[in-house]
């Protein structure tokens, strides 16, 4: 065996504290699932972003967030580890002005190295490449203006199923009382296809998109979550409002952290278009 020099071991034990200290026990934070909607709500005043505002008012400031947000599949489990994450725009269409949007929130690497290594039943990959999606920064940036919590990424494996995905998301339990606030980031009801173009600004669902939130909300208070972990056998309505599972499973993420004593709320409970909802759910 190689022996290895004292300066780099005294560099690994630096490195191990600082993620120790960063990481200290704080009082259990609540867990949000956020329906983000069009990107156009970055930068819009509406009840939505009022919504955003209001929940993170009765919270106390996290020393960090991690987001698991629909817009970041991949094969396998990766978590984005840079001091810088860059703002992606990762849509297309809008106007100028919401390109020109950056939100320079800070990475954390000590918290990556936290989550690769509570996430033990997956192989995680540190990231340096991916950044914040609109499914993050768009949300974030109206609870947290000044970019001034750090915010790292959490992808969804898209080769995995709504159970794996739920129990790999019970292993970030411990993050609730490190100061972390976790961020599922979708809609429930997802249908783009299905939207109505000219109604876009309407609060309004299609019989089948409001059987199906009307559903899922009673599961949700309920604590039903094996009837959400199979949503694929709920009927025709789910189907119609999930057509592919990446907006659906962030709520799944968030759920899983319930536990027994938490209180759960849900806010922005609106449809929009006929086929999307931005209903939002707060834990603990």
């Amino acid at each position: 065996m190689v022996a290895m020099p004292a300066t780099f071991l005294g560099m690994e034990l630096n490195a191990l504290n600082k993620i120790t200290e960063s990481m200290e026990n704080t009082p259990k934070m609540p867990v949000l699932f956020l329906g983000h909607g069009s990107p156009m709500n970055a930068i819009e005043e509406n009840e939505f972003v009022q919504g955003f505002r209001m929940v993170i008012s009765t919270i106390e400031k996290p020393k960090a967030i991690l987001c698991i947000s629909a817009h970041w599949e991949t094969k396998g489990t990766m978590v984005t580890a840079m001091k810088s994450p860059r703002t992606i725009h990762d849509f297309g269409g809008f106007p100028d002005k919401l390109y020109q949007i950056q939100y320079p929130a800070p990475g954390s690497p000590e918290l990556a190295e936290e989550t690769k290594k509570l996430l033990d039943t997956a192989e995680v990959h540190l990231d340096d490449k991916w950044g914040l999606d609109h499914g993050s920064w768009s949300v974030i940036k109206h609870m947290y203006p000044n970019a001034d919590v750090p915010v790292i990424q959490l992808s969804l494996d898209n080769t995995r199923n709504a159970k794996y995905h739920y129990e790999l998301a019970k292993e970030l339990s411990k993050l609730r009382e490190k100061g972390v606030l976790v961020v599922g980031s979708g809609n429930l009801v997802h249908n783009l296809r299905m939207v109505d173009w000219k109604k876009l600004n309407e609060n309004y669902a299609y019989d089948w998109a409001q059987e199906a939130s009307d559903k899922m909300k009673r599961f949700i208070l309920g604590g039903n979550h094996d009837q959400l972990i199979n949503y694929n056998k709920q009927g025709r309505a789910f189907e119609l409002s999930i057509p592919t599972p990446e907006h659906y499973l962030p709520l799944l993420y968030a759920l899983a952290l319930q536990d027994k004593t938490d209180e759960l709320s849900i806010f922005n409970d609106q449809p929009i278009a006929g086929s999307l909802t931005m209903t939002s759910v707060k834990i603990g």
